[in-house]
């Protein structure tokens, strides 16, 4: 709520509290705020209230609108800040601004009473006292003056200055509230209208409704830039199909309609587009989710869904989120990235591949760990590549995106409750049912509750050379969490029973970390040995050794072998598969 005060000659001052929205200001009986004076246009200037910021807009006013004695520029906004003066005609508005509950004030308590006045008895005057020895003044502490937060750099997008986007804004939610009259997108959708027809009427539509808006366009905004934002939030994603379109752009973070940030080359920005409203947001929601036959209301508010890409998206709507509809979208590569392209990134070097693909073609099981956005769904990706393509593969997700090229794939994806909360199928349920379709190799997208169990019981039974991926920071945390992820099925197992399990089933822990500057690394390929009583061992095959940052804030760095010789290298010699025993050399890595 914004406060402002209205001063008409003659009349006196009027309170008035804009609540956030848009309103016109003129003489016109179209107006919001009403002023009948013959100095003032009929569409004179337009207030805008949003975040607590009140912004001014000249409507191209015979007289002109004035922020603290300054003509303003028609058709671009200008913010009154509190205590600023706008001057329409020979009226004066004074921005007082947001408005802020002033606490109540409590009574004073009473003074204590005084007591009665009594006469005392003459006391003989002391003996002067000797003057005490002067106290230093304590050292003047020098303030520190706190560090500078760190702006999110800007990524240019849609081309609109940040100056103009209230007034696009306002532009578009008022034509899509026409365009909603004359089009109803949803029944064409229903009735089987073929997608490139109704394209081709939205456009005309919008084109339409566009020519007859009455508000001029800002400066560097074209009505081309408007109608491609408008088309694309009434037939497709809005804002989003931007960035879906560009292969740099790795994650997409929208924050309630007027903030989307990305990510690119690890490195996070906010961007210069925007949604006209909460309901656009919705709309772009609905799109994503409809074809799959999920579904996001306020009884189910929170959704995983995937693009026809394979990219996973999150969506979250009020009552839960608070700051409006919110959507996350992990993009993936057109082309899955190859070992090639993770050598070329730094995430490790060839003699580590090598190994991990000898790993994988002697059917060991691995389990990669990290943090969220560390890459580790890349990296199970780059993995399965390796799996021989005579093979049957049964890949189990909670929202397919896995890009396998074997010929023989079988892809499971679970399912949430329907509106009555029947028919979930969850991971658990797949992987139990994977058994039975006598796979080879059983990929599981990750592994997050009592599914794990079945995991670990499926690698001990058989199905060995099988790949998961798990939440972790370390290795050693990895098979702390594994244990808590088995007691989650529900079984009161022990924990020796529970540990000995995953001694015999897992035999590798690659581990993923996302460092400062958004580089990903591969920290620890650590092989899991044996159990000395309650304990289980470990040993690093290769580490990442950091050794500081260059001046472009770059880690610096290098992978190493430890020296420690996989307890499996017989298994690969008798394999024949070409891996030398020097990649486990230590010397060969020494950096000077």
């Amino acid at each position: 709520m914004f406060e402002i005060v209205i001063s008409q000659p003659g009349q006196g001052d009027a309170l008035g509290k804009l609540a956030p929205g848009s309103y016109i200001v003129g003489s016109g009986a179209q107006s919001h705020i009403q002023l009948e004076m013959p100095e003032i246009s009929a569409r004179h200037a337009q207030f805008i209230v949003r975040d607590n910021v009140l912004y001014v807009i000249d409507l191209s006013s015979s007289n002109g609108t004035y922020v603290d004695g300054r003509l303003l520029v028609p058709n671009e906004p200008a913010e009154a800040h509190p205590g600023s003066v706008i001057k329409i005609g020979h009226l004066n508005i004074l921005a007082k601004g947001p408005l802020v509950e002033s606490p109540v004030a409590l009574p004073a308590a009473p003074p204590p009473p005084r007591p009665p006045s009594v006469s005392p008895a003459p006391v003989p005057a002391p003996a002067p006292a000797p003057a005490p020895a002067p106290v230093p003044a304590p050292p003047q502490q020098e303030s520190v003056p706190l560090p500078k937060r760190e702006l999110v750099p800007k990524l240019t997008i849609s081309g609109v200055p940040d100056a103009a986007r209230p007034v696009i804004q306002e532009i578009k939610r008022h034509a899509h509230a026409e365009l909603l009259k004359r089009l109803n997108l949803k029944k064409m959708v229903l009735s089987g209208v073929a997608e490139r027809d109704m394209e081709t009427r939205a456009k005309a539509t919008i084109r339409e409704v566009l020519s007859e808006l009455s508000i001029p366009l800002p400066a560097g905004v074209s009505s081309e830039m408007l109608e491609r934002e408008m088309i694309q939030e009434a037939i497709g994603l809005g804002p989003l199909d931007y960035m879906i379109e560009r292969d740099d752009i790795t994650e997409i973070m929208v924050n309630g309609p007027n903030q989307v940030f990305v990510e690119q080359k690890g490195v996070l920005y906010r961007t210069d587009t925007a949604f006209a409203d909460n309901a656009q947001v919705m709309a772009a929601i609905e799109r994503i989710v409809s074809p799959l036959g999920r579904r996001i209301d306020e009884s189910s508010p929170m959704v995983d869904a995937r693009l026809p890409d394979g990219s996973r998206v999150n969506a979250i709507i009020p009552p839960l989120s608070l700051v409006g509809p919110s959507i996350t979208i992990r993009k993936f590569s057109k082309n899955p990235y190859r070992v090639s392209n993770l050598v070329e990134f730094g995430t490790l070097i060839p003699e580590m591949a090598q190994f991990l693909e000898a790993s994988v073609l002697v059917r060991k099981n691995i389990v990669i760990s990290g943090g969220t956005g560390s890459g580790k769904t890349t990296l199970l990706n780059v993995l399965s590549s390796f799996l021989p393509n005579r093979e049957r593969i049964v890949t189990v997700e909670d929202a397919a995106e896995l890009q396998l090229n074997q010929e023989h794939v079988v892809r499971l994806e679970s399912r949430p409750p329907n509106i009555e909360g029947r028919g979930e199928i969850s991971i658990r349920d797949l992987v139990r049912n994977s058994l039975r379709m006598r796979p080879d190799r059983i990929v599981v997208g990750e592994c997050r509750g009592g599914e794990a169990l079945d995991m670990l019981q499926a690698m001990n039974t058989g199905h060995d050379g099988s790949l998961t991926t798990i939440h972790a920071n370390t290795p050693r945390d990895c098979l702390s969490r594994l244990e808590t992820l088995v007691l989650m099925a529900g079984f009161d197992l022990p924990l020796r029973a529970i540990r000995e399990q995953i001694t015999s089933a897992i035999c590798l822990v690659v581990q993923v970390s996302r460092q400062r500057d958004g580089s990903r690394k591969i920290t620890h390929i650590s092989e899991i040995t044996k159990m000395e009583g309650e304990i289980i061992t470990m040993q690093d095959i290769f580490v990442f050794t950091q050794t500081g940052w260059d001046e472009n804030n770059r880690i610096v760095g290098y992978h190493e072998a430890t020296g420690n010789i996989p307890t499996f290298m017989e298994e690969i010699q008798r394999a024949k598969i070409n891996l030398d025993i020097s990649v486990f050399d230590p010397k060969k890595y020494r950096r000077k």
